[in-house]
């Protein structure tokens, strides 16, 4: 039997559908923004196409299942050849991009949605930026070699680090990126790494930077490439008012033969330098001086060639990527001793690791050889990772830094269209 309906049936029908279907729709839609938790940049030197500019590839992670997948207007100009380091300001609202080959930092808006603005585009004092590392007062730059004249890639000398201050953003207005301050004692916008007496002419290669939570120090590695075998140190600064930087007594401290990466934990108590050649950690209390003390028991055992080095902020665990091994290392943090909780499988040549900034459960690494992005869910109470639905994630061709805003967070991004 065949059921007839009337115009005015019809119209309630295709009204009830209508309705149905816009509800599911905007519930996918809340469920999807419900479901993001962050926004992790991912840093690629070599672009998909002919263009020889880096590229930015944007990913969202689920809160559920720990899944990474990029957003739909992803992967984004770095605005430079070979971006090799990122930091997000305090605020959340901007991301700062450091372009090797170009010897610039692009600072970039953030959208709501994870979308990238460029909105500044700066030339750093020294050649070859590197690294860098932020907080809500200043943006700390490292380059490879100092300013032109004094050395060049065909008379190279030691590295420099500088300091660029940084005003608060508004709900309208991004973070304003100031002029690198000027430290008097040398006569210019960089401090030199320079060792003193007989080795004061020997070159220092530069290779990682650390800001305290508390603002105060912030530390630079680097080598003597002058000798052999190559001999670590950690320089130290106190920050001063405009980011004036002040040498620490003592400074510069002994790291090790060839420190790669530095990070310290969320109390500023203890500072962590990852020592490629020898292939462990070294672990240091700071005192409030913010001289460094060799922990006892450091070095701890790292994998082969460790390259890049997180600690949980919110939980007593530490990540280290090994790049020779492929793997991840978990370490519980106790006192500021280190004890492995195993080794985990990632892609290609990890050479940078994050901990997502919102939940601090999700953790990611850039995998260079790879070309692709790792990811894991972390356990808050044992430390250990378990790989993320579908990891690794392809990104474009060699990653090279990651750096990760919350969803929505406090001062999650300048509204943008």
């Amino acid at each position: 039997m065949r059921m007839k309906f009337n115009n005015s049936s019809r119209l309630v029908l295709v009204s009830v559908a209508s309705l149905l279907v816009a509800t599911l729709v905007t519930a996918c839609s809340q469920l999807t923004q419900t479901l993001t938790v962050d926004f992790v940049f991912v840093a690629s030197s070599k672009a998909a196409g002919a263009n020889n500019d880096g590229e930015i590839n944007v990913f969202e992670i689920n809160s559920e299942s720990g899944r990474m997948r990029q957003i739909p207007s992803s992967p984004f100009p770095s605005g430079g050849r070979n971006p090799v380091a990122e930091a997000v300001s305090a605020d959340y609202g901007s991301l700062f991009v450091a372009n090797h080959d170009d010897n610039s930092i692009v600072q970039f808006v953030v959208g709501t949605d994870g979308k990238l603005y460029p909105y500044n585009t700066v030339n750093t004092p020294g050649i070859f930026p590197l690294a860098l590392a932020a907080n809500k007062s200043n943006l700390f730059v490292v380059d490879t070699y100092q300013p032109l004249p004094i050395c060049s890639t065909a008379d190279p000398c030691t590295g420099s680090v500088s300091v660029y201050p940084l005003s608060a953003g508004t709900s309208s207005t991004p973070a304003a990126l100031g002029t690198p301050a000027a430290n008097s004692a040398v006569g210019g916008n960089y401090w030199p790494l320079n060792l003193s007496g007989a080795n004061a002419s020997h070159i220092i290669v530069p290779t990682g930077v650390n800001v305290l939570a508390s603002g105060s120090y912030v530390y630079v590695t680097a080598y003597d490439s002058s000798v052999t075998p190559t001999v670590g140190y950690v320089f130290g600064f106190a920050v001063g008012s405009g980011g004036i930087l002040t040498p620490l007594s003592g400074s510069p401290f002994a790291a090790g033969t060839q420190p790669s990466a530095i990070a310290s934990d969320a109390s500023s108590a203890y500072l962590y330098i990852t020592d490629y050649a020898k292939g462990n950690i070294l672990a240091y209390t700071v005192a409030g001086s913010g001289s460094l003390t060799p922990l006892n028991g450091s070095p701890f055992r790292a994998g082969n060639q460790p390259s890049a080095i997180a600690v949980d902020p919110a939980y007593p665990f530490a990540y280290v990527t090994n790049s020779q091994d492929a793997t991840v290392t978990a370490y519980s943090v106790s006192n500021g001793a280190l004890r492995s909780l195993g080794n985990y499988t990632t892609g290609q040549q990890p050479v940078a690791v994050g901990i997502d900034p919102s939940t601090e459960r999700f953790l990611f690494t850039a995998n260079y050889l790879g070309n692709n992005v790792s990811g894991f869910t972390l356990s808050t109470t044992a430390g250990t990772l378990l790989e993320s639905q579908f990891s690794p994630y392809p990104s474009n061709a060699q990653p090279t830094a990651v750096a990760a805003i919350p969803h929505n967070g406090t001062g999650g991004g300048v509204q943008k269209p």
